[in-house]
């Protein structure tokens, strides 16, 4: 790759279809290194958080300086440096019985799980044996893979995109990483344009069909049947003062049922469609639904009277750590517990997922 691209450098003046030749050619070691990389950065336990400031600089000298000596008479013992080894690679790559095994995770039963994918949304929901329908991607596609991986998902039958911003877009790449999916669907509203230019070749490349999801739309797969609640066939193209509207407003809204569990995925819908949505004929089915994901991270812009009504049992919001746009608010987590909610996070709780049946509810975090 280094003598091919220095060679694509000094020939460009003189002759750029060689030059291009040669780029090409360095192309293909620089593209096996990069997908070594890749491959790498997206296991699980690639990568370890490390305390910053001077008091970390001082912390991993300590660490450093104890794995010498210890390494050193380990040496010693082919044995037991065989052991250290076969304990890294589990570390790094954790495969799935072992999470289940150390750390209880997933759950028996897992019905749903809501990844811990920072500042975005990315839901799993099971569908049978290492099957998953995926309900947004995220903002990091390692992030989205991680969460499958330790789920066990390699089949995705479905993957729904609630709309384009790039907080549940992005991560698409980590969905169809090394796994069988048979579909994408999307909200009609193809904006932003630069995004969901971004999804259609991202399903090119790997074969799978981009179709639109249409409200009134029942589908099945294994135990797990959902129903698209909204967006109608013209969805709002405007924002509504003081909200984002637009792509937020045609979000792709599902009532997932599954185990005598009835869950409600309003994705980033606005007040707006919110208050349109309650004013449907698919209201009636909402009342007293068992889970919500909360609707925009739990942001400020709720319609209100749309939680009394639904009253869910459980309340999940996923929003990254520290966030800078005060997700979730304290009034949307307040008026949700005024209704008896159960009100979980991710940026607090980590990974959430709910188990049971429609009498008997549970919910874990990772």
């Amino acid at each position: 790759a280094t003598v091919l691209g220095f060679a694509a450098l000094a020939t460009a003046p003189v002759l750029m279809p060689v030059a291009k030749t040669l780029a090409w050619c360095g192309g293909w070691p620089a593209g096996w290194i990069a997908e070594i990389a890749r491959t790498g950065a997206a296991l699980p336990g690639a990568g370890v958080d490390w305390p910053g400031s001077w008091a970390g600089a001082a912390l991993l000298a300590l660490v450093t300086v104890g794995v010498l000596l210890v390494g050193r008479r380990l040496l010693r013992h082919p044995w037991w440096c065989g052991v250290c080894a076969l304990l890294l690679v589990l570390v790094v790559v954790q495969p799935p019985p072992l999470p289940r095994v150390i750390k209880g995770w997933p759950p028996p039963g897992w019905r749903m799980v809501m990844c811990d994918v920072g500042q975005g949304d990315a839901l799993v929901l099971a569908a049978g044996e290492n099957t998953g329908v995926v309900v947004d991607a995220g903002p990091d596609p390692a992030l989205v893979d991680h969460c499958l991986r330790s789920l066990g998902i390699t089949r995705v039958p479905l993957v729904l995109l609630t709309h384009f911003h790039a907080d549940h877009v992005a991560g698409l790449s980590g969905v169809l990483r090394g796994r069988s999916v048979g579909a994408i669907e999307t909200t009609a509203l193809a904006e932003p344009a630069d995004q969901a230019d971004a999804v259609r070749r991202r399903a090119a490349a790997h074969g799978v069909p981009v179709r639109r999801a249409a409200a009134g739309e029942q589908r099945r797969s294994g135990p797990l049947s959902w129903q698209v609640l909204w967006p109608p066939p013209s969805p709002p193209t405007t924002a509504a003062p003081g909200t984002e509207g637009g792509p937020n407003d045609a979000s792709v809204t599902l009532l997932v049922r599954t185990a005598g569990l009835r869950l409600l995925l309003l994705g980033d819908l606005e007040p707006p469609a919110q208050r349109a949505l309650a004013r449907s004929p698919a209201a009636a089915a909402l009342h007293g639904v068992d889970v919500l994901k909360v609707a925009h991270h739990g942001s400020a812009h709720q319609d209100f009277a749309l939680i009394r009504h639904v009253a869910p049992r459980l309340a999940l919001i996923s929003c990254g750590e520290d966030n800078s746009y005060g997700h979730p608010a304290p009034d949307t987590v307040a008026a949700l517990r005024a209704q008896g909610a159960t009100v979980l996070r991710t940026d607090r709780d980590g990974a959430l997922a709910v188990a049971g049946t429609g009498r008997e509810l549970r919910v874990a975090g990772d």
